[in-house]
């Protein structure tokens, strides 16, 4: 009886165990962002809508058949009378230097849609990488807030006790419960950066991730990267925003040669049927459009124009990117350096300051006063390991946003 009593809880026990969440990693976002983001979606219609345009370019031109009917009278004694039909079949003929340069101007326009998909997915992950590692940050100024205030109150119990029995002023007690309502405020707020951190990664992953997620990730964990010339040959290769703007180019190349096609003249055959009363006739031929007046002077310079610009867009946006991205390098390998020095050393040094501080003022040999300015040099330098280790993935997360690498792979 009391086994069955304990089955209604064992069940609610296995339920919870098998709801409990797993932690998620930055790739494991990235994969449930490219699933669940309408606004990805929105982009992989357009290259869909792109590829269409380039069936549509590839058509043929579609014939166009007349027929007329009407009645045949006599203008003179003892003509005949009756019905008088015309069938008229034109097929034009679409010719290869202007259907060539057509389709090449819509698999131009395909390539277009395709990197500018590649750059906003880059963009959208570059933006879910950020909000990632700022999580992350926060939770380490809240982990730090707290231990700070924890230690105040420690500090605060201490020398309430000594004040008691009268070894230490009643200044120091003043100046402790100052201490730890500013530290408890700053654990406050911490906090509330932290829910905000959260809400603004759920926003950018979507529905999908759950309101009470845990990450798995910590702030130090940043991708190493190559070296300078590897990650510009890679550039290059892999960037979307230069795929994007060679494509450009070459898509107002192709439309620089179907303006200059469109001056030759266009070519259509023309089969028609001619049926009078007692009069059949069958007649085949050629129309012929002769381009006399419009040469297209203006179409063709403004296609012209239209691949100067593309060319020197191309040229900006390979300078501008190489330029970038040293000085993302830069930044990435200062931030690298003072992360490393923070972790080797000053942290290190400042945190064995705070003990000898707080070790001579329990044995009377310093004051309430130097405890707390170690406990000031040590949480600044632990603020500053986790904005130099935020700056450090900021950086990666910038190159990575420029080489357009694809679900956190890193080569």
């Amino acid at each position: 009886m009391n086994c069955i009593k304990l089955l209604p809880f064992l069940f609610a026990l296995g339920s919870s165990l098998a709801c409990a969440q797993t932690p998620y990693d930055l790739p494991r976002l990235e994969s449930l962002t490219m699933e669940s983001s309408r606004a990805l979606a929105a982009a992989r219609d357009q290259v869909t809508a792109a590829r269409f345009a380039v069936d549509s370019a590839g058509a043929f031109p579609n014939p166009e058949l007349e027929y007329l009917s009407g009645t045949a009278r006599a203008r003179s004694p003892g003509g005949n009378l009756g019905d008088a039909r015309s069938l008229m079949l034109t097929q034009p003929l679409d010719m290869p230097w202007r259907r060539s340069a057509r389709i090449g101007a819509a698999e131009a326009g395909l390539e277009v849609a395709t990197s500018a998909g590649r750059a906003f997915e880059a963009d959208v992950l570059a933006r879910l990488r950020a909000r990632y590692f700022e999580v992350l940050r926060r939770e380490a100024e809240l982990k730090n807030a707290r231990e700070d205030a924890a230690s105040m109150e420690s500090v605060r119990s201490r020398i309430a006790l000594r004040v008691e029995v009268g070894e230490a002023p009643r200044f120091e007690l003043i100046k402790a419960d100052a201490e730890m309502l500013n530290a408890q405020k700053t654990a406050q707020a911490a906090g509330f950066r932290v829910e905000q951190a959260r809400s603004m990664l759920r926003q950018t992953v979507g529905g999908g991730l759950p309101a009470d997620f845990v990450l798995s990730g910590q702030l130090r964990d940043v991708p190493a990267l190559p070296a300078l010339d590897g990650l510009r040959q890679q550039l290059s290769g892999s960037s979307p925003d230069l795929a994007r703007a060679r494509a450009e180019m070459v898509r107002a190349e192709r439309l620089l040669d179907l303006e200059r096609g469109q001056r030759w003249p266009t070519v259509a055959l023309k089969a028609s049927v001619d049926e009078e009363p007692d009069v059949r006739a069958s007649k085949l031929g050629v129309v012929l459009s002769i381009p006399l007046w419009d040469r297209r002077r203006g179409p063709v310079g403004e296609a012209g124009a239209q691949l100067a610009r593309a060319r020197n867009e191309l040229e900006a946006q390979e300078f501008s990117l190489a330029q970038t991205l040293e000085i993302l390098v830069q930044q990435y390998e200062i931030a690298q350096t003072q992360v490393t020095a923070l972790e080797s050393g000053i942290v290190r040094q400042a945190e064995s300051a705070l003990r000898v501080a707080e070790a001579a003022y329990r044995f009377g040999e310093r004051g309430f006063l130097e405890v707390l300015d170690a406990q000031r040099v040590f949480r600044a330098a632990r603020s500053e390991l986790i904005a130099a280790r935020y700056e450090l993935a900021a950086a990666w997360v910038d190159i990575e946003r420029l080489r357009a690498t694809p679900r956190g792979r890193t080569e």
